[in-house]
């Protein structure tokens, strides 16, 4: 069967990846797709090879979003600044498109060269944003995998409705990056 004009893989991402947020916690299908690019499910598989396809699609396609808005917060600005900026756009990136985040969140299979290659621009981005705190090479890693796992443990909490107590949410995540960053400039400075 020959690929229908104007159908793509990218297309098919694209539209799984507007539908996942409205699957109501349901993975999206091929069927669901097709239906709404108002094609036949076959024609789908002359560019994604099957649902497990799709999720690397969308991995992909969910950490180049994310990716976009970090490089986005972080132009133009260093150290403290930046930091502020990217977790606030991590944060409002999980809020906009909850389902999408979560299929950000997987690390790289070593095959699977897209998705690295996704993740490392969100590294090189957050590698230029912690130079002022001259971090080694490792400290730098460790820093990166610190700052991540705030914003995703705030995040998840907070998507999963764990901040009930009534104090702005909005403090406590501005505060929580603060504590970070403190960190981060007293290990410069010792």
């Amino acid at each position: 069967m020959a690929p229908r004009p104007g159908l793509s893989r990218g297309l098919i991402v694209r539209t799984a990846a507007d539908l996942l947020d409205e699957a109501d916690g349901r993975e999206v299908t091929l069927s669901q797709i097709a239906a709404a690019l108002g094609v036949r499910t076959p024609s789908l598989y002359n560019h994604i090879d099957g649902q497990d396809d799709l999720r690397r699609g969308l991995a992909v396609f969910a950490v180049r979003e994310l990716g976009a808005r970090i490089a986005r917060a972080a132009i133009g600005r260093t150290g403290e600044d930046a930091i502020l900026a990217i977790g606030h756009a991590y944060r409002l990136f999980a809020h906009e498109h909850p389902r999408l985040y979560q299929a950000s969140l997987r690390a790289p299979d070593p095959d699977h060269q897209a998705l690295i290659d996704a993740s490392e621009e969100i590294l090189d981005v957050l590698r230029l944003v912690l130079e002022p705190y001259q971090l080694s090479p490792e400290d730098q890693i460790h820093a990166i995998r610190g700052l991540r796992s705030l914003m995703h443990g705030f995040v998840s909490l907070e998507l999963a409705g764990g901040f009930g107590l009534p104090v702005n949410v909005d403090e406590s995540y501005h505060r929580l990056l603060t504590a970070f960053i403190r960190g981060l400039q007293r290990e410069r400075d010792e």
